[in-house]
């Protein structure tokens, strides 16, 4: 227990959470501070792009092995059954409705991509190496939630259907396109290609990500001031538990599969985080009924923080204990 309070004391005070602190202290106190959305998304795009050329230099360096492909396929199956639990525990825990339940579940199933990059982060702090290959994973997490929510909706007589357009949008998601895409051209030119790009995606990445959790933390502290009255003790409890339940499972997950103290941290990290930017945009438009301010406000305003203070060092401390590492 020592161990864990004193590694989420030295992440608390990291620049990362501390940026994420001060936009949502920001936000909380209505200042007007903003990033403009163009900046936001570039650094968006520089972030995905960095994570997805890294673990292709990876994957390049190491090689496809059977550990490999069974991580693709608990990515797969943890994305598709994560939100089934998240959705009976909504619906025992809270009042939200058959639909903003189901969208809800969405969001933890899928991944948050900063989360994973904190993780990363705490990692490489701690002088523990992990697969590189992870964020294919991580890709692979991304839209079969989506699917089993739509699912979940469909089941319960909303009338809502998969169709031809809503499942070319989900694989085409610009976050997944960037990342898989990204992730190839780091398999494709391995380290000479990581060589001669090095300047650009990897000494700027920590202070890229500074500004970008600091957006995050300004639109998390908006979300918090909107949602004001729309959610209960059990929704809050809710993004909460849930996490610590996934990230159980993706213990379990990552133990059986054979992975190494790092990868069985970030299969945790990946398992227990929600999504704020892939889910959300799939929601306005397969879900238009599903409340944003519900969905968004737990994600990124509830579980985002949570993770990223407590959350990524219990996951880490857990792992330690169980593999003895």
């Amino acid at each position: 227990m020592t161990e864990i309070i004193s590694l989420a004391g030295a992440n608390l005070i990291s620049p990362i959470i501390l940026s994420f602190a001060l936009g949502l202290l920001a936000a909380l106190a209505r200042s007007d501070l903003t990033i403009p959305e163009a900046v936001a998304k570039g650094m968006s795009i520089y972030l995905l792009f960095a994570i997805g050329f890294k673990g292709g230099v990876a994957v390049s360096a190491h090689g496809v092995d059977q550990t490999l492909v069974l991580s693709l396929l608990a990515g797969l199956v943890l994305s598709f059954g994560l939100p089934l639990i998240a959705f009976t525990l909504l619906r025992v825990m809270t009042g939200l409705s058959h639909v903003d339940a189901a969208a809800v579940a969405a969001h933890y199933g899928s991944i948050s991509i900063v989360t994973f990059v904190a993780g990363t982060s705490v990692l490489e702090g701690q002088l523990i190496s992990s697969e590189g290959y992870m964020v294919a994973v991580a890709a692979v997490m991304e839209a079969p939630a989506i699917l089993s929510a739509l699912w979940l909706v469909a089941r319960g007589g909303s009338g809502t259907k998969m169709d031809a357009g809503l499942i070319r949008e989900l694989m085409l998601n610009g976050s997944i396109v960037l990342l898989v895409g990204s992730f190839v051209i780091g398999a494709v030119t391995g380290e000479e290609g990581l060589a001669d790009i090095s300047a650009f995606i990897v000494a700027p990445f920590q202070g890229v990500l500074c500004l970008f959790l600091l957006d995050m933390g300004l639109i998390a502290g908006r979300g918090l001031r909107q949602s004001r009255g729309v959610l209960g003790l059990g929704a809050v409890g809710f993004a909460i538990l849930m996490p610590l339940i996934s990230a159980a499972i993706g213990l379990g997950v990552g133990m059986l599969i054979g992975l190494s103290l790092g990868g069985i941290t970030l299969m945790m990290v990946l398992s227990a985080s929600a999504s704020y930017i892939a889910v959300p945009a799939a929601m306005r438009v397969a879900l238009p009924e599903a409340n944003p301010s519900v969905y968004l406000t737990l994600s990124l305003g509830v579980t985002f923080p949570f993770n990223l203070t407590l959350g990524i060092p219990l996951y880490l401390a857990l792992a330690q204990m169980m593999t003895g590492g």
